[in-house]
């Protein structure tokens, strides 16, 4: 994982390029890569064409996007290992995480930018890679796989629609903040 800080709009969409990128080069070498990305809104078509491109290489893509999205995932021989998700909840999500398996090291990136032309050109934004190991894997279990294993997400299909999972399970808002409950007490509460 590079200590470098990507700043839009000189850095930033470049990193997240060469970072896809690098997947897709792990991906055509046979080796395992994954990209999970949690943010509002994905519109930039060079980093869709990035992905689409990742896909067609084998990389395993997750993307969870709470609002407008313009990939479309599961396009037979364009975006057939992309997944888009859409996790609409009790609160406004606005975090943004990115992680690129990158051949096992596991870089992990937060965020200010969703990936939309106006945030990579049109304004001053920041990515910093998460760099402790303890911190790192937080952010990965709380910040990523918890929406990923949302079984009452929004799953977008190939033409752009959304269908909502059926689940009687918490959804992963709740299950973080009755984690965070306790973690404060120090004793688990009632199930």
């Amino acid at each position: 994982c590079s200590s470098d800080l990507w700043q839009a709009p000189f850095t930033l969409h470049q990193g997240i390029l060469d970072a896809i990128r690098a997947e897709t080069a792990h991906a055509a070498a046979g080796r395992k890569a994954v990209v999970i990305a949690k943010m509002n809104a994905l519109l930039e078509p060079e980093t869709i064409a990035a992905l689409y491109e990742a896909s067609k290489a084998g990389v395993q893509i997750d993307l969870i996007v709470r609002g407008v999205c313009a990939l479309r995932p599961g396009v037979p021989g364009v975006s057939d290992n992309i997944r888009v998700r859409s996790i609409i909840g009790r609160f406004l999500e606005h975090s943004r995480v990115f992680y690129f398996l990158n051949n096992g090291a596991e870089d992990v990136y937060l965020s200010s930018a969703d990936w939309m032309g106006r945030n990579f050109f049109g304004r001053v934004e920041t990515c910093f890679p998460v760099l402790d190991p303890a911190l790192k894997k937080r952010v990965v279990e709380e910040g990523l796989r918890a929406y990923l294993d949302d079984t009452r997400a929004w799953i977008m299909d190939a033409d752009g629609r959304y269908t909502r999972a059926s689940s009687s399970d918490a959804p992963a808002q709740q299950k973080l903040l009755d984690k965070l409950a306790v973690d404060a007490s120090g004793v688990r509460g009632e199930e």
